[in-house]
């Protein structure tokens, strides 16, 4: 059995965890409440179902409706390789909503080749002493899943 890939679950915790109004992740209650206002009956605890792997298999208008929540393509959910495009769109845009990341990106624009290889030499070095992967976060820092019955 080989590797196929995120799961929906996969995606779909990669999307609460990046789009973030106001730096806070929605609730499970904010997504389910919000699709509902659109017409797709969608509870908030199989929104949870779905996040943490219990479901596995919306159907199309549910894939559709938190495709639209979270402002992706529903091919984020269906496709391996779009997903993995978009995660990193939505990556750098997770990144420039950080005023400190936006200021030091202004800054470094205009610098020469080899400014910009001293300065990311710099920054792969404070990333070491801050112990952040490639991704941005220690794994190590991550919050603890919310048990069941702490779903909002």
């Amino acid at each position: 059995m080989g590797n196929r890939g995120p799961t929906i679950a996969d995606k779909l915790d990669r999307l609460f965890k990046t789009v973030r109004p106001g730096g806070r992740e929605y609730s499970y209650e904010e997504v389910a409440t919000r699709i509902r206002a659109t017409g797709v009956m969608i509870s908030h605890t199989y929104v949870w179902q779905l996040r943490k792997g219990h479901r596995d298999n919306p159907t199309i208008r549910h894939v559709e409706a938190l495709a639209r929540f979270f402002g992706v393509s529903p091919v984020y959910f269906l496709d391996n390789e779009a997903a993995r495009q978009i995660d990193e769109q939505l990556e750098l845009l997770a990144a420039l909503s950080d005023k400190s990341v936006r200021h030091v990106a202004m800054r470094v624009a205009g610098l020469s080749a080899p400014s910009l290889e001293a300065i990311n030499g710099m920054i792969e070095h404070a990333r070491r002493i801050d112990r952040l992967t490639e991704s941005g976060d220690d794994p190590s820092r991550r919050p603890i899943d919310p048990m069941p019955d702490d779903m909002q």
